[in-house]
């Protein structure tokens, strides 16, 4: 005698993803990996397509500025406008001008003889765009995630993240060699859609509704009041501002002048950026299963490695030499990435994450046009070497200041709160979701 089908026991479908990460999480993390593949190769598309184009290393500093001056310029209010409406709405449409600004940069390249202006004003609008995705984004992430689960979930988001990084640069290093910078920012211009798109099914339901605010501008107050009464987090803002300016004016200017001079041109400093990645998921799978007590005094003293990549620089250190330094130095810098994050998410309220995030964000990031543009200048005037040698120094000064401020190195992790924020529900198995972060 046989049994009628929905009287068969039924096996529970294999869960593809853990129970914590749900559809908005999932699509975060996927979205990050599409862009993380075309945005790294860009970074060195670009620097490449200005020193094609006949341009010097001071142009090729003008360039970086340009799409950091935006950013700094309009992080504020874009914190405050993703505090106000979807943040889903926000990234797609920046992933939209995004896509566009690149578009365009490709197919100036590709038809040959691009000029300085129009490269330093399609990636000020690329700059834009991220001015207000960023703080977005960083809401949204930190919106899906549960106070448990936290670590865990920050540390596969950067991994899948940076992992995609890995292939970026690799992949973006060959291909100029191959076929030049303009092909790699037409991947990157369609990285950017494909990202958009998968953003645009975001689900805010679980999210809380926020209570009407008095303004753009009382937004804003009540983030400085946020962050100006939090020790750790302006100090270490200001050590960041500080760092992220002599990283990116070493590794935007400085490291491809190295590489075409002294490793052989684009592939080698791509290779070395993606140890860099490497390093990021090394520190991603350590931050998978350690939680430090003491969240930023450890992950404070994991900045000091960033010196090493332009000690490394300034020797010169050969390809394998700086690979390995690049990979000591990413598996740090996710170290405190993923500990931040998680102080960030303890201690700020959610209603407030993207104002705080672009309070973050705008200082870590200030000071990075100024260094991009004066790169050259200073290369000039004392020698790139010398410069080289600066950027290491003040790594190392800012981020031992930093150690003195006490909420720093007494910052702990606290047991998770009861929970008022509810993850989306996963998407029934078997569906198909794509499935893993500027300063």
């Amino acid at each position: 005698m046989s049994l009628p089908p929905d009287a068969l026991p039924r096996t529970p479908a294999p869960r593809r993803r853990p129970a914590w990460a749900g559809r908005n999480y999932t699509l975060l993390t996927g979205a990050a990996v599409v862009t993380n593949l075309g945005s790294h190769g860009a970074l060195i598309a670009s620097a490449f397509a200005v020193l094609e184009a006949g341009g010097s290393g001071g142009d090729v500093g003008l360039v970086a500025a340009a799409r950091t001056v935006p950013l700094v310029l309009f992080l504020l209010i874009g914190g405050a406008v993703a505090d106000r409406i979807p943040r889903h709405h926000v990234m797609v449409a920046a992933n939209a001008l995004n896509c566009v600004s690149q578009a365009v940069f490709a197919a100036l390249v590709l038809a040959g003889d691009p000029q300085l202006w129009q490269m330093m004003l399609l990636t000020a609008l690329c700059g834009t765009g991220t001015a207000f995705f960023n703080p977005a984004a960083e809401g949204m992430l930190l919106s899906t995630v549960s106070g448990e689960h936290a670590n865990r979930a920050f540390a596969l988001f950067r991994m899948a993240m940076n992992g995609a990084g890995i292939g970026g640069a690799a992949l973006g290093g060959a291909m100029i060699a191959a076929m030049g910078p303009g092909w790699v920012l037409a991947v990157d211009a369609a990285a950017f859609a494909v990202a958009g798109a998968l953003r645009a099914f975001l689900d805010v339901r679980a999210v809380p509704d926020r209570a009407p605010g008095g303004g753009l501008l009382a937004d804003l107050r009540e983030g400085w009041v946020e962050f100006r009464t939090r020790p750790w987090l302006w100090s270490i803002v200001l050590q960041f501002s500080v760092v992220v300016a002599v990283v990116g004016a070493a590794e935007a200017v400085y490291g491809p002048l190295v590489a075409r001079d002294r490793l052989g041109g684009p592939a080698p400093w791509g290779l070395a950026l993606a140890f860099f990645g490497v390093g990021t998921i090394a520190g991603a799978v350590l931050m998978m299963v350690w939680k430090p007590r003491r969240l930023l005094l450890i992950g404070t003293l994991c900045v000091f490695p960033l010196a090493l990549p332009s000690a490394g620089l300034a020797v010169p250190l050969p390809v394998w030499g700086l690979c390995a330094v690049m990979f000591v130095s990413g598996a740090a810098i996710e170290v405190f990435g993923v500990n931040w994050m998680t102080t960030m998410h303890q201690e700020i309220p959610e209603e407030k994450f993207s104002r705080v995030s672009a309070y973050d964000w705008f200082g870590s990031v200030s000071m990075l046009p100024l260094a991009t543009a004066l790169a050259g200048p200073v290369e000039s005037a004392v020698g790139r070497t010398e410069a080289l040698w600066g950027c290491a120094s003040l790594v190392v000064l800012v981020t031992a200041l930093v150690l003195l401020v006490p909420d720093v190195r007494r910052m702990t992790r606290r047991p998770p709160a009861p929970k008022s924020v509810t993850l989306p529900a996963p998407a029934p198995a078997p569906a198909a979701v794509p499935g893993p972060a500027d300063v």
